[in-house]
């Protein structure tokens, strides 16, 4: 990375991290074969495999990479069992542990530099009165034990996963921002009450440039479904919102919001998880005014559209969860923060 310019003298890596192996992507893969149209919609990069390993007690940690004997036999052990569930259940070929061993160590001499106690680390800047932003990945529905299972990840991406991620105590954390679109989508298998397969979930998709930045899979889209961001709210305990892709919307005569799911001829207001239920949910939606004109140039709350304001004011309403960020385009001075303009009363 330096030879392009990019400083990585701060870069630092856990040294409880657990390493993508070979096999891992390679069984991801065979796996997602093996299944056909029930499929999870992985992204084939051997993720789930590892934390198979490391749920298992039996994965190879960042550490490990350091000392050379024990690195070499917990890898042969691996192969060991992992060659035998290559060779008698998917027929693929299988791995030589002598191969695998020798391309690691390798890595690990040019990212020795790099491993440290991060949890160590980030405690140490913690108590120095350092600010940390934790970023999260993916999203609430993504989540292995609070998401819509078995169409998950295979970790907590909720805010929980902070600190068992980090190592970082929960009384540290002091704000928890959730980002949310202006609209909804997903990537991947999985029921999506509010989807919209039609021409404007064709619009949405194609106006808001909804393709998955890993796979570049177009992403399925959907109006706001403010049952799943209560959800949201409520499970990663959001201080507040940042609403994205506000201007994705300008042109819109109608806009529609989903305020809860028919299911079995009721009305349900809170997310369920289980999937034979959800996959029967119908969306609820209500129906505001579009605001038609363009936002993307806008810097002042106060002089948005008087129907994008009222529109935010819904989200806020029914989420229970106050708003502090606009996006109404990608680029950094295309945001407004705002100052407890909709905190809800």
């Amino acid at each position: 990375m330096a030879e392009k310019g990019v400083e990585v003298n701060n870069l630092y890596i856990s040294s409880k991290a657990h390493i993508i192996m070979p096999y891992h992507r390679v069984l991801d893969k065979a796996e997602e074969m093996r299944k056909g149209n029930s499929k999870i919609g992985t992204t084939g990069k051997g993720i789930g495999p590892v934390y198979m390993d490391k749920i298992g007690r039996s994965g190879i940690r960042m550490e490990d990479l350091f000392d050379a004997d024990m690195f070499k036999t917990k890898v042969e052990e691996a192969v060991e069992l992992k060659n035998l569930i290559l060779d008698k259940v998917y027929g693929l070929e299988t791995f030589e542990a002598s191969e695998i061993v020798e391309e690691y160590l390798g890595y690990a001499e040019r990212i020795k530099e790099y491993i440290t106690d991060t949890s160590l680390l980030i405690n140490q800047e913690i108590e120095k009165g350092n600010n940390i932003l934790f970023e999260g990945a993916q999203g609430t529905l993504l989540d292995i034990d609070h998401g819509t299972y078995p169409f998950v990840t295979s970790s907590n991406p909720t805010t929980g996963g902070v600190c068992s991620g980090t190592g970082v105590g929960p009384t540290k954390i002091q704000e928890v921002l959730g980002i949310v679109k202006a609209y909804t989508t997903r990537v991947g298998e999985g029921p999506f009450p509010a989807e919209l397969t039609g021409e404007m979930g064709e619009y949405l998709r194609k106006v808001g440039h909804e393709f998955g930045t890993t796979t570049g899979r177009a992403r399925r889209c959907g109006w706001f479904d403010a049952v799943i961001v209560k959800y949201a709210a409520r499970i990663n305990g959001l201080t507040s919102l940042a609403i994205t892709k506000l201007d994705v919307l300008d042109e819109l005569e109608e806009i529609k919001v989903c305020t809860g799911y028919e299911y079995q001829g009721e009305i349900i207001t809170e997310f369920p998880t289980k999937e034979e239920i959800l996959k029967e949910c119908k969306p609820v939606y209500e129906t505001l005014p579009g605001w038609q004109s363009k936002t993307s140039d806008i810097a002042d709350y106060n002089k948005l559209p008087e129907n994008a304001k009222k529109y935010l004011e819904r989200i806020s309403e029914l989420t229970k969860t106050k708003i502090s960020i606009i996006s109404i385009g990608p680029k950094r001075n295309q945001t407004i923060v705002l100052d407890e303009l909709l905190e809800n009363n």
